[in-house]
């Protein structure tokens, strides 16, 4: 990382999140200050069981979040239409993970599309992050 990268103050991120504005280029330290804005924006408390019930549950479209990612995220997946392999969701499983904001809201964004065919809500997202924040080896 680089030294600009790393004095990037939080409270810039979490404004960026809350304020619902297009971030990049600011990296966070780790997946609970991703979270932390996603809540922050959302104004409401994270609860892993929604986010666990989100990510199981097929909405319409025919695909769930666990049909490529595996209802227990702390695998590899496999992208159900490329058959591409999808490395860990879990951040515990995977240390790349939930770690830069502009990747996490981009992945968001292109998968609820995919899934719910809109985009996801703050709530949602923070639900569905504090439920894979949840899962440990």
């Amino acid at each position: 990382m680089l030294m600009s990268q790393r004095f990037v103050p939080r409270f810039v991120f979490a404004i960026g999140i809350a304020a619902g504005a297009g971030v990049s280029h600011v990296y966070a330290d780790t997946p609970g200050e991703i979270l932390n804005g996603y809540a922050a924006q959302s104004k409401t408390a994270p609860a892993p069981p929604r986010g666990q019930q989100f990510f199981t549950t097929r909405h319409g479209r025919g695909w769930a979040c666990a049909t490529c990612h595996g209802a227990l995220p702390t695998g590899s997946g496999q992208h159900a239409s490329t058959g591409k392999t999808i490395a860990p969701l879990a951040p515990a499983f995977n240390p790349e993970r939930f770690t830069d904001a502009a990747k996490t809201e981009k992945w968001f964004r292109r998968n609820c599309g995919d899934v719910v065919g809109r985009e996801c809500t703050a709530s949602e997202k923070a639900d569905i992050l504090s439920w894979l924040m949840t899962l440990k080896p």
